[in-house]
C-alpha cells in the first residue's frame, strides 16, 4: 500500500472553476498544481466531454499561468488569460477545442484583469487598468514614485476588444471606479458591471455598486448599491423580465452569512435567500430563464432552483461542491466536488443528478489507506446544533482509543469543514491521522452552512461562543473515550490560527498549538490588514472611537499571553497582506517575554496562502513534528 507523504500531497493538481459550454457538450477547466515549484505559478487548460463519453485532454501546455477560461457563443472556442508572453502580465488568448495553437489577442501594456466574450461573437469585453503614460514611465525610471492616497489610483476599467482588427477601445461615460465583475444578458443585451471605489480589498465592504452599459448606444447608468463584499454577478430572467443576481453579505451587516441578492432594472433590491438555514456559495443562470444556486448545507452541499420567488432544493451532494456552471438550456450542470475519501474533481449531470465524475486529477492517491472519517453532530452549551468531522488513524476504530487528539479549526471565520477528503498543504485530518492522531475538525458558529444568524453571531464576539463550541466538541470526544485528555493539541490557519492563539491563553489543557497566519491583535489588523472594516466588525471596535479599553483588546490573544503555558509553533508568510507578519511577530515577542516554549518560522516571499513547494513541505512536516514531539 502506498504511504501518504508530504511530497505526495503537495505535488498534486486540482481543477478549479470549470465552465460548461453553452451547448452543454464540453467542460473546460484549469488544472492548478497545489504547489509552486519555480518563481512563477503555472496552470494548464483541459477540456472533457460533459457526458463522460471522452476522457479529458489538455488544451494548453501549462508552461505559464493559463486561467479564466470562457466559451464563445458557438461552443467552439475557449477564450482565456495567460502570462506566457511576460510573466505576471496576463493577456487575452483564444484556442479552438478541435486543435491548434492558442492565439494572442491583446498586448495591453498593463495586462488584462478579466474578460467576457460577448454574444455578438465579434467583441470581447475586458477589464484592465490604464496603460502607463510617458509620465508614468518617467516616474518609474527616475524612482519619483511617492504614493499619495487618492492620486493615480489604478482602477480596472471596461474595455472593448474588436476581434476583427484586435483594437481595444475604452467606453466613455462610466464613472471612475474599479470594475470587478462583468456579466451580459443572455439575449445579447446590456452589460452589467460590478464596481467599487478603488482596487483596495477593503473597499468591497464600503462602497460597491452595479452599473449597466448599453453596448448599442454607449449609454451607462448606475443601477444601485449592493451589500458588502459582492461577487458572482449574474443576469437571470424571470418570465419576460431581466434581473441581476449576485452574492453578498446579508445586509446590513459586514459579518454574517452570504445571501442571494436580486436587483430589478429599477434598482429595487431583494434578498432571495432570506431566512434560509443554509448559505449560498455559487450561482448559475440558464439562458432559458431561472436561477440556480449551490448552498452549503451543514457538512453537505445542495443545488437549489428559484421557483415562484423562492429557492427549492433540487438535489443534494454528499460533501463539498462549488463553482457551479450550467449549459444555456439548464439541462446540464457541472461543478467541482469532493467526498470523504475522494479528492476534488469535476462532475457533471442533469440538475437533479446523478453527477458523474469527469476527471481523475489525483491518481497517485489511489490505494492510500485513509483514516476513518466520521460525521459529528452535537449541541453547544446553549443548545445550538453543531457539526464537524472526526478522522481516526488508518486502520483504527473508536474502540482503539483514547488517542492523542488534534483539533484543527478552519479559517474565515466564514468558512466550513465539509465532509470532503481532508488532504491539503495545511495541517489537515488525513495527514495528521496518518501519524497516529485522532483529528477533530469542528464547525463552530461564525462559519457557513447554517444560515445568516449562525454566521453573524461572532460579530464583536470572536473567541466567545465559537470557542465554547469547540471546547464542547472536545469534551464530548474525551467523554466518549476517543480523546486522551492529557494529550490534546490545537491548530489552524488564519481565523483558525487566531483560535489557536486564543485557546492557549484561555486554558492550559492543550499540550501543543500550531498558529498558522493567525491573528494576535485585532487593533493591528484594523491598522494594517487589507479588510479593516470587516476586521473591526469581528473584533468589536477600531481603536479610533476614543481612549480605551476597547472591545478588540479583550478579544485579542496577545492580551492573554501572560497566561500561556502551551508550547506554540508560529508559522507566517513574510508578505501576507491579509494577516500581516506583525501579527505573528507580536505573539512571538509576547511569548518570548513570558518565557513560553515556542518556535517562530517566517516563510520568505509568501502571502496568506503558502505557495512554494519547499515551504508547503516544511509546513506539513514541521507542524506534524511539533504535535508528535509534545503529544506522543
Amino acid at each position: 500500500m502506498p504511504e501518504l507523504t508530504a511530497d505526495l500531497i503537495v505535488d498534486g493538481k486540482v481543477p478549479r472553476n470549470p465552465v460548461i459550454s453553452p451547448d452543454g457538450r464540453w467542460v473546460v477547466y484549469p488544472a492548478h498544481p497545489l504547489s509552486k515549484a519555480g518563481e512563477h505559478p503555472v496552470s494548464a487548460l483541459w477540456v472533457v466531454a460533459a457526458d463522460g463519453s471522452a476522457p479529458p485532454r489538455r488544451l494548453t501546455a501549462g508552461t505559464a499561468a493559463d486561467t479564466a477560461p470562457k466559451w464563445s457563443a458557438d461552443s467552439r472556442t475557449v477564450y482565456f488569460l495567460s502570462d506566457r508572453a511576460e510573466w505576471g502580465k496576463r493577456q487575452l488568448h483564444r484556442i479552438r477545442i478541435d486543435g491548434g495553437e492558442a492565439e494572442a489577442l491583446t498586448t495591453w501594456k498593463s495586462g488584462i484583469s478579466d474578460h467576457l466574450p460577448l454574444a455578438d461573437s465579434a467583441t470581447v469585453a475586458l477589464t484592465a487598468v490604464d496603460e502607463p503614460t510617458e509620465e508614468d514611465e518617467r516616474r518609474e525610471r527616475e524612482r519619483d514614485d511617492a504614493r499619495v492616497y487618492g492620486e493615480r489610483v489604478r482602477n480596472a476599467r471596461l474595455r472593448l476588444l474588436s476581434l476583427a482588427d484586435k483594437e481595444v477601445s475604452t467606453p466613455v461615460g462610466l464613472p471612475d471606479r474599479h470594475v470587478t465583475h462583468l456579466a451580459q444578458r443572455h439575449d445579447g443585451g446590456a452589460l452589467a458591471l460590478l464596481t467599487q471605489v478603488d482596487p483596495e480589498v477593503s473597499s468591497a465592504f464600503r462602497d460597491t455598486r452595479v452599473h449597466l452599459f448599453d453596448l448599442e448606444t454607449g449609454e451607462a447608468r448606475e443601477l444601485g448599491g449592493t451589500p458588502a463584499s459582492p461577487s458572482a454577478l449574474t443576469w437571470w430572467r424571470s418570465g419576460d423580465e431581466w434581473r441581476i443576481a449576485l452574492l453578498a453579505t446579508t445586509p446590513p451587516t459586514l459579518v454574517g452569512g452570504e445571501a442571494v441578492i436580486s436587483l430589478d432594472l429599477s434598482g429595487e433590491m431583494r434578498n432571495l435567500s432570506a431566512g434560509m438555514p443554509v448559505c449560498p456559495q455559487s450561482l448559475a443562470a440558464p439562458a432559458t430563464g431561472g436561477l440556480l444556486a449551490l448552498f452549503a448545507d451543514g457538512l453537505d452541499t445542495a443545488l437549489y432552483r428559484l421557483s415562484g420567488g423562492e429557492f427549492t432544493e433540487v438535489s443534494t451532494v454528499d460533501g463539498f461542491a462549488n463553482s457551479l456552471t450550467t449549459s444555456s438550456s439548464g439541462e446540464v450542470v457541472a461543478a467541482v466536488m469532493s467526498t470523504s475519501y475522494q479528492p476534488i474533481e469535476v462532475h457533471a449531470g442533469p440538475q437533479a443528478g446523478p453527477y458523474a465524475r469527469l476527471t481523475d486529477m489525483r491518481p497517485e492517491l489511489a490505494g492510500i489507506t485513509w483514516g476513518r472519517q466520521e460525521r459529528l453532530a452535537y449541541k453547544a452549551s446553549d443548545g445550538l446544533a453543531l457539526d464537524g468531522l472526526l478522522v481516526l488513524p488508518p486502520g483504527k476504530t473508536r474502540a482503539d482509543g483514547p488517542f492523542p487528539l488534534v483539533t484543527i479549526v478552519h479559517g474565515g471565520p466564514y468558512y466550513r469543514q465539509a465532509d470532503e477528503l481532508t488532504v491539503h498543504w495545511v495541517p489537515t485530518g488525513q495527514w495528521l491521522a496518518a501519524a497516529g492522531f485522532a483529528v477533530f475538525m469542528p464547525n463552530p458558529r461564525g462559519g457557513s452552512g447554517h444560515g445568516h444568524e449562525f454566521a453573524a453571531s461572532v460579530a464583536g464576539a470572536v473567541g466567545i461562543d465559537d470557542w465554547t463550541d469547540i471546547v464542547t466538541g472536545i469534551d464530548l470526544l474525551v467523554a466518549e473515550g476517543v480523546a486522551d485528555p492529557e494529550r490534546l493539541g490545537i491548530g489552524g490557519g488564519s481565523q483558525g490560527g487566531f483560535m489557536t492563539a486564543w485557546a492557549v491563553g484561555q486554558t492550559d489543557r492543550f499540550r501543543a498549538g500550531v498558529m498558522l497566519a493567525g491573528i494576535s491583535d485585532w487593533g493591528q489588523m484594523i491598522g494594517a490588514g487589507e479588510m479593516a472594516e470587516y476586521d473591526g466588525t469581528l473584533g468589536g471596535s477600531t481603536g479610533w472611537e476614543g481612549v480605551g479599553p476597547h472591545r478588540h483588546d479583550a478579544l485579542s490573544p496577545v492580551s492573554h499571553a501572560s497566561k500561556v503555558t502551551t508550547p506554540v509553533l508560529i508559522l507566517h508568510g513574510e508578505v501576507d497582506p491579509n494577516v500581516p507578519l506583525a501579527q505573528g511577530e507580536y505573539f512571538h515577542r509576547a511569548l518570548l517575554a513570558h518565557g513560553v516554549e515556542h518556535e517562530y518560522v517566517i516563510y520568505p516571499r509568501e502571502p496568506h496562502s503558502i505557495a512554494e513547494r519547499a515551504h508547503q513541505l516544511d509546513v506539513l512536516r514541521r507542524s506534524r513534528g511539533w504535535f508528535t514531539r509534545w503529544l506522543q
